[in-house]
Parts: C-alpha cells; structure tokens; sequence
C-alpha cells in the first residue's frame, strides 16, 4: 500500500503535535508521578520507543541464534529419509 506525499506529511505532523501535547500537558495538569525521571518531557514516548526497539533486537537475536537451523539440517541428521 502505497501513501501519497500529502498524507506522509499529515501523518508526520500529527506525530508531532503529538509528541507536543505529551511534552506539555504535563505541565498543565501536574498529574502524580512515582518516580523523578518521569518529569522528564515526553517520557512515555520514549520509554515506548527504547521498549519496542529492544524487543525487536532482542527477537530477532533469539530467532537467528536459537531458534533458526540451517538449510540443510534434516539431510544431516538423517531426519525426513525414508
């Protein structure tokens, strides 16, 4: 699926007013916090994009190293011959 110019654009806006209104609304409502380094701006949002890119990384490295076998695996080992 194929976006047009014009609606990258909108949607690189929206994400940036985003990421405005969690820096300021903060400010405006002085809402509880548990901890010190949530006052930092725009926390949720970095803390959802460290998270997600670790779980990508950590994904793929289960994946390639423990999970994947090599192409040839069951001709080796003698497996699926009749």
């Amino acid at each position: 699926m194929k976006f047009s110019a014009k609606a990258k654009q909108w949607f690189y806006i929206s994400l940036g007013v985003i990421a405005l209104v969690e820096i300021i609304a903060p400010r405006l409502f002085h809402g509880h916090v548990h901890f010190d380094f949530e006052h930092f701006p725009a926390w949720g949002s970095l803390y959802g994009l460290v998270s997600c890119v670790l779980i990508i990384v950590v994904s793929k490295f289960i994946g390639q190293f423990w999970l994947m076998r090599p192409e040839n695996y069951y001709e080796e080992s003698g497996r699926g011959k009749k």
